[in-house]
């Protein structure tokens, strides 16, 4: 839970002894204890509480779980190559430094309302050195 070095816990004791003295220190460190102790078996009781209440259809439930992080690469690891994961860490390695630092002529779908063509490529080159991105007023 908590990651403290031998620095850290002697820094504490020493801060302890000159805020509380050497007579109260003990007592103040058992107080913290028993109330950390206090707090575990809250959250203990309380897990246990939420997990008999969701019924047996949840009995795989990790609170770990509710951290969207945990749940995503729990999620992409059981079912990453239905999804084709390997595939896309396949191509992301694949790629060189020469591919990202020359970008080629950027290709995307575009549709003319006014024309009434659908999906005609749009070429799109990047500007040169110097020049201002051009950019449009009305989507900016």
């Amino acid at each position: 839970m908590f990651n403290f070095g031998p620095l850290e816990i002697a820094s504490l004791v020493v801060l302890g002894l000159i805020l509380f003295g050497p007579d109260k220190l003990p007592k103040m460190i058992s107080e913290v204890g028993g109330f950390i102790r206090k707090v575990r078996e809250f959250s203990d009781s309380t897990k246990h509480e939420i997990r008999n209440e969701l019924g047996p259809e949840f009995q795989d439930f990790e609170f770990q779980d509710l951290n969207p992080k945990a749940f995503v690469r729990k999620q992409l690891s059981r079912h990453g190559d239905e999804l084709g994961l390997s595939e896309m860490q396949e191509l992301r390695n694949g790629l060189t430094k020469d591919a990202l630092a020359a970008p080629p002529t950027l290709r995307a779908a575009h549709v003319d309302p006014h024309s009434g063509s659908t999906g005609r490529p749009l070429e799109v080159t990047p500007p040169a050195a110097g020049e201002p991105t051009p950019y449009d007023r009305d989507l900016t």
